[in-house]
C-alpha cells in the first residue's frame, strides 16, 4: 500500500498571513491524522515563512502517525531540529536560501561524500532517511552509494507533461528510475505537484511506491471539497 503523507505547510502560510494561531497548525496535523492521512510532512525553512521550528516541536508529541521533516541539511539549525524531535523520516532537499519551493533533486554523484556523512548522522539517531532526486537512473545509482534508506522522486516534470497530455512520455523516466531504485534495494517516495488528476496514473505505473507527500494541491482542493473528504479522495487514488 502506498501511504499518503499530508504536507501542512500551506496551512501555516495562511496562519502567518494574519498572525495568531488561526488556523492552528498542530490541530491541522491532528485532524489530518484523524481524517485518514498515513503521515504528516512539514518543511521548515530558515525564514519560517510557513512552518516554524516551534510548530515542529509542537506537532511531534501530538500525533501517532508517521512524521516526516523535509529540509536543507546544509543548515545546522535544521539538523539540530531533526535530531531533537526525532521524526520517523527526514527528507533531505537541496534548497537554496530563500528558495520559493523545491525545484530539483540532489546531484548524488557530485555530493556523494557530503550526503554519506550527513545521512550517517541521522541514521545513527535511528531516523529513516530519504533524499530528493530527479528521475535520472544515474542519480538513483549515486543515491544508493550514500547510505540513504529511500529516495523521493521529484515529480514536477511528470505533472507538467501529464497536464499537457503527454502521459506516457511523462511517466517513462519515473518508471526507469523507480525500477533502478527497487533493484538497488532503495525505498521509494514521490512528491511535488501530484494531485487528484495525475496521482492514480503515477501509482498504477509504479505500484511498489512506498509513500507520496502532497501539500499544495491537497490544501487547494480542501478549500472546495473539505479537508476530510479531500484526504479520502487522495487515498482512493492510491488504491
Amino acid at each position: 500500500m502506498t501511504k499518503l503523507s499530508v504536507n501542512i505547510n500551506k496551512i501555516a502560510t495562511l496562519r502567518n498571513s494574519r498572525g495568531g494561531q488561526n488556523p492552528d497548525v498542530v490541530k491541522a496535523a491532528i485532524d489530518a491524522q484523524k481524517f485518514g492521512a498515513d503521515g504528516i510532512t512539514v518543511h521548515p525553512r530558515p525564514d519560517e515563512r510557513h512552518i516554524r521550528y516551534a510548530d515542529v516541536r509542537g506537532i511531534k508529541p501530538t500525533i501517532t502517525t508517521e512524521f516526516n521533516i523535509e529540509g536543507n541539511c546544509r543548515e545546522q539549525k535544521f539538523i539540530d531540529l531533526v535530531l531533537e524531535t526525532k521524526p520517523h523520516q527526514v527528507t533531505l532537499v537541496p534548497d537554496a536560501l530563500n528558495q520559493l519551493t523545491s525545484d530539483h533533486g540532489w546531484d548524488t554523484i557530485t555530493h556523494r561524500d557530503y550526503l554519506r556523512e550527513t545521512i550517517a548522522i541521522f541514521k545513527q539517531a535511528g531516523i529513516r532517511v530519504s533524499i530528493f532526486v530527479d528521475p535520472v537512473v544515474e542519480m538513483v545509482k549515486g543515491a544508493a552509494e550514500t547510505g540513504t534508506d529511500r529516495i523521493e522522486l521529484y515529480t514536477e516534470s511528470y505533472a507538467r507533461q501529464f497536464a499537457a497530455g503527454e502521459k506516457e512520455k511523462a511517466i517513462a523516466p519515473y518508471v526507469a528510475a523507480a525500477e533502478a531504485a527497487r533493484e538497488l534495494g532503495l525505498g521509494l517516495n514521490a512528491g511535488h505537484d501530484l494531485d487528484l488528476h495525475n496521482l492514480r496514473f503515477f501509482r498504477q505505473h509504479i505500484p511498489w511506491l512506498d509513500e507520496v507527500s502532497i501539500g499544495h494541491a491537497l490544501i487547494c482542493d480542501a478549500l472546495y471539497l473539505g479537508f476530510e473528504n479531500t484526504i479520502q479522495l487522495y487515498k482512493r487514488q492510491l488504491q
